[in-house]
């Protein structure tokens, strides 16, 4: 009795031969069946045994022979998935078993599978393929014989493990056209297990399909092949299927997988969530332990956070909750804040929890931290707690980086920088030169007429480079400093320090002005050929400061025709001209003749006086446009360590605490067209 039913691909597992391999060609022996029975189930019928039959005469080898592809692990839904393919006419059944050789991809990406391959690293490949016809047959006192005489192979994957389950490939493949013929059953045996000829109805799987598909393989199957019966016994099977069907036998594989998968759920359910919460691993691994099931151990695992939540930590002077600010990083604060406060009274004001550090000297405050660590200083000399201070797990060399880090930063900030006016600041993300294109002036826009073109206009362009460098000093603080309370060692070396780092940043820049050095031109930076250079130096007043103005204003650009207007918004000027600038640009000065008033546009300059251009020239001095309008001075920083950075760690070659200060800065004059220069008289 033939039947007519839908199955989808199956898949079965195979073995390479590593010792075929062949390095030169990139080919491969694989054995892709050897025809064993394997055991199947269905979830509406009793269990049978599948047999693929390996006479040449009814395995369909076209595609294998065509160039089938070989897969990772069977997916079949992107390119990447193809490593190799199998070498075409190599595919054939010999002696009982099927075997092609395959070649390996040259992908990059394909070169780790095709060593371990040569390595005997993956031996496990699987086969897919459709059956078109089975005979089925029912010895006695075992399960159904499903024997596909009519099959076709199309792909061979490499698998893991190919004799595990739930290694195999999840998506199934378009279902197809599958002659079932039964042997020696009579038609009120045909309820064993039900067919159907609708879409989508319940067929026998691949051996690697997981344990929820429909169907399972048992790969033990070790019975014998049962001999094909005649065919003149066959009986035609109607389609006409029993109301009331044998109750299913119940597969104890199925069972046994289904419950692996369900505690693998389990186990790792409660481990990701205790994770996750930041409980104790070992809080996750009792509730393992305990069998408790999925429910039971969520009820559980927010019972123990809300315990964690109200729990209280305890210290010898100090309860917090756990929620709150560590009680360490407090102290440290509060110590800190003590001995800044004992440095600079008027600059660091001491907070309330600082207060009860006040007065204690650095050797007491170093025992203090001790303690707190754990450390027992009874009995410990002087040198003894210096020493232990500052190579220990306390928290004392973290509280003196915070003092020195403060101070240096303090001093820092309160340095004058008066170039940072008429400077741009960028960051320089490393150590390399960075180019600053001077753009010129966009093209004048033409008319264009009645049906015209729009003609196409240039940017002339300048580059200047430059880069930024590293500026630093290292200075060590001994065990002898806590022992001696020198105090000053932690927050005057470091203040000192960050005032020579403020005046290191205003020497690079000044020196720009004072040094004159050549732009990307060949020019120097104030010359006549860049019309920002006075040609007579004339004493400063309001009308050599018109001049100078009105020569800005008259500045062009890279094609030297497009007046670019640049307004002057500094009055740059040595120490020497100070007090002059300021009569000069002030706002409520009444002049005593009509002569000498200054104009509201002169006295809107902001004056600049800085004493590193005395060193130059007492009587030179300078207009500057705001760099919003146009390039003038641009001054950069390593990205992530602007301005001063300070560093201490535990001395290596002295005893003590080493304190190493660094900056990395730089500077280049852009654009000589913001700056103007008057030799003065």
């Amino acid at each position: 009795m033939d039947t007519m039913i839908e199955l989808p691909a199956m898949r079965r597992s195979a073995e390479l031969a590593p010792n075929s391999v062949d390095t030169d060609a990139r080919t491969v022996e694989v054995i892709w069946s050897a025809g064993a029975r394997v055991r199947r189930s269905t979830l509406f019928g009793e269990p049978y045994d599948e047999e693929l039959s390996l006479d040449p005469a009814h395995v369909r080898l076209d595609r294998l022979n065509a160039g089938a592809p070989f897969l990772k692990v069977h997916e079949i839904d992107t390119l990447d998935a193809v490593i190799g393919s199998v070498v075409p006419g190599s595919a054939r059944v010999e002696n009982g078993r099927g075997i092609a050789q395959l070649r390996i991809s040259e992908r990059a990406d394909v070169e780790p599978i095709w060593r371990d391959i040569q390595a005997g690293h993956i031996r496990a490949v699987s086969i897919g393929y459709q059956v078109h016809r089975f005979e089925v047959s029912k010895p006695e006192a075992a399960r159904e014989l499903w024997r596909a005489v009519d099959w076709t192979p199309f792909e061979v994957s490499a698998v893991p493990v190919g004799a595990d389950p739930a290694a195999g490939f999840r998506a199934q493949s378009s279902l197809h056209d599958c002659v079932l013929h039964r042997r020696d059953v009579s038609p009120t045996q045909t309820g064993a297990i039900p067919m159907t000829d609708k879409p989508n109805a319940p067929a026998a799987e691949a051996k690697d399909q997981p344990s929820d598909s429909v169907a399972t393989e048992d790969t033990t199957m070790t019975e014998p092949k049962a001999p094909a019966t005649d065919p003149k016994n066959a009986a035609v099977e109607t389609r006409a299927q029993p109301k009331q069907q044998a109750t299913p036998a119940l597969d104890t594989e199925v069972v046994a997988t289904r419950a692996r998968e369900a505690e693998r759920d389990r186990v790792s359910t409660i481990y990701d969530l205790a994770s996750r919460l930041n409980l104790e691993r070992s809080f996750a691994e009792d509730l393992v332990k305990r069998g408790t099931d999925i429910g039971e151990a969520r009820r559980l695992i927010l019972d123990q956070v809300a315990a964690k939540s109200e729990e209280i930590r305890t210290f010898s002077q100090v309860s917090i909750p756990l929620g709150g600010r560590d009680e360490a990083i407090t102290r440290r604060d509060a110590v800190a804040n003590a001995l800044l406060h004992r440095y600079s009274p008027t600059l660091f004001q001491l907070e309330d929890a600082a207060r009860q550090y006040r007065g204690m000297t650095l050797l007491e405050l170093a025992r203090e931290s001790l303690g707190n660590a754990g450390v027992n200083t009874r009995g410990l000399s002087r040198d003894e707690v210096a020493t232990r201070a500052l190579h220990s797990t306390s928290d004392f060399p973290e509280i003196l980086s915070a003092v020195t880090n403060k101070t240096l930063r303090q001093a820092y900030e309160a340095y004058p920088r008066t170039f940072m006016l008429f400077c741009r600041q960028v960051l320089a993300t490393d150590f390399k030169a960075m180019h600053r294109v001077q753009l010129g002036e966009a093209p004048q826009l033409l008319e264009v007429g009645e049906s015209g073109e729009f003609k196409r206009g240039t940017l002339g362009e300048s580059k200047e480079s430059y880069k930024v460098k590293t500026y630093g000093r290292v200075v060590a603080i001994t065990r002898q400093t806590l022992i001696n309370d020198d105090l000053d060692a932690f927050t005057r070396i470091p203040a000192m320090y960050g005032n020579s780092i403020a005046q290191l940043e205003s020497d690079v820049v000044w020196g720009i002005i004072t040094a004159n050095p050549a732009m990307a031109d060949g020019n120097a930076l104030f010359h006549a050929n860049h019309k920002n250079l006075a040609g007579t130096g004339t004493a400063l007043a309001v009308d050599a400061v018109g001049a100078a103005r009105a020569a800005m204003a008259k500045q062009t650009g890279l094609d030297k025709k497009t007046v670019l207007n640049v307004r002057p918004a500094f009055l740059i000027v040595p120490a020497s001209l100070e007090l002059k600038a300021e009569q000069l640009v002030a706002q409520n000065l009444v002049p005593a003749a009509t002569s000498s008033v200054v104009p509201q546009s002169i006295r809107t300059l902001a004056p600049i006086s800085e004493p590193r251009l005395d060193a130059a020239s007492e009587t030179a001095w300078y207009l500057a446009a705001s760099p919003n309008q146009i390039d003038t001075i641009e001054y950069a920083y390593l990205e992530g360590q602007q301005g001063a950075y300070i560093e201490t760690r535990n001395g290596f070659d002295v005893d003590g605490v080493e304190i190493k200060c660094r900056l990395d800065f730089g500077a280049k004059a852009i654009d000589w067209r913001g700056l103007y220069k008057n030799p003065g008289a």
